[in-house]
């Protein structure tokens, strides 16, 4: 639970970081940068999706989806002036009470490193810093350890979700 408890509290520093540029990390041959930047070039993002094997949606589409998200946040390796994009996370919101996860990705290159826990964390803290305390999202099977460890829980009151999908 201290993932959680480090996530309450909203004096945390990353609270006076620029608002595009949440956090720099610098590795021996790169830099690794957090963004709130919605800038986003849509076919490296499309890229980013395909590393790992997701099914393509339209471009259209996923432009909507980032417009309308209440945060969004990439984690873009600088290298030299090579430069591209990592990581993305975003999560849509009633803006009071509850927030829902979505398209958590890091680059199969770059898994394994702690990218996706600071992805998580970062998107955590932007969601409580506007004092959102309700946070949801869907896992695929091969996933959801990775969300246990952050504290996240599979029904945690046994209320179970329900879908309508088009006929």
């Amino acid at each position: 639970m201290g993932f959680w408890k480090s996530l309450f509290s909203v004096t945390d520093s990353v609270e006076t970081a620029q608002k595009t540029r949440l956090r720099q990390v610098k590795t021996p041959t790169s830099q690794i940068f957090f963004s709130t930047d919605r800038n986003i070039d849509l076919y490296e993002l499309e890229e980013l999706c395909d590393s790992v094997g997701w099914a393509r949606r339209p471009i259209r589409k996923v432009r909507k989806a980032i417009e309308h998200s209440f945060v969004v946040i990439t984690i873009r390796e600088q290298r030299g002036s090579f430069n591209r994009l990592i990581g993305f996370a975003r999560a849509t919101s009633d803006r009071a009470f509850n927030a829902t996860i979505w398209d958590v990705v890091v680059h199969p290159e770059f898994q394994g490193r702690g990218l996706g826990k600071a992805l998580m964390q970062e998107v955590v803290k932007e969601l409580r810093r506007a004092d959102i305390s309700n946070i949801s999202l869907f896992a695929d099977a091969h996933v959801v350890d990775f969300y246990r460890q952050l504290g996240f829980n599979a029904d945690p009151e046994g209320i179970k979700g329900m879908f309508w999908y088009p006929p």
